[in-house]
């Protein structure tokens, strides 16, 4: 069965480990959905990895290539990168469309996961 890799407290899933690590978790998960080529996606990347050290244990902090699987970026609908989709209980609880600045992803992040 694939697992979710992780690199520092940024977890990495795919297509095959998405409904695994993500709609089965007990804590809220925010997921990246980013690509290669995208600008913006790099600009918040740095930003995302501290903040997933930040939050710890209090809420998982995914990154999905949205270009290397496309069935998850599909059914959640994401058309804009990056796009942030934050899930509860294996629901979408809120999102972020676009790149901001480390200060409004955290807030809003808190906001968003009950932090």
């Amino acid at each position: 069965m694939p697992q979710a890799s992780k690199t520092g407290s940024l977890i990495t899933v795919s297509d095959e480990t998405f409904a695994e690590t993500v709609l089965t978790s007990d804590r809220p998960v925010v997921v990246d959905f980013w690509a290669e080529w995208c600008r913006p996606c790099k600009m918040i990347a740095n930003s995302l990895a501290e903040l997933a050290e930040e939050f710890g244990d209090r809420m998982v902090v995914a990154t999905l290539n949205s270009d290397e699987n496309p069935n998850a970026t599909r059914t959640y609908g994401v058309m804009s990168l990056p796009t942030l989709l934050v899930f509860r209980g294996g629901e979408v609880v809120g999102s972020i469309v676009g790149a901001r600045p480390k200060a409004s992803l955290r807030q809003a992040l808190a906001a968003h996961g009950g932090l």
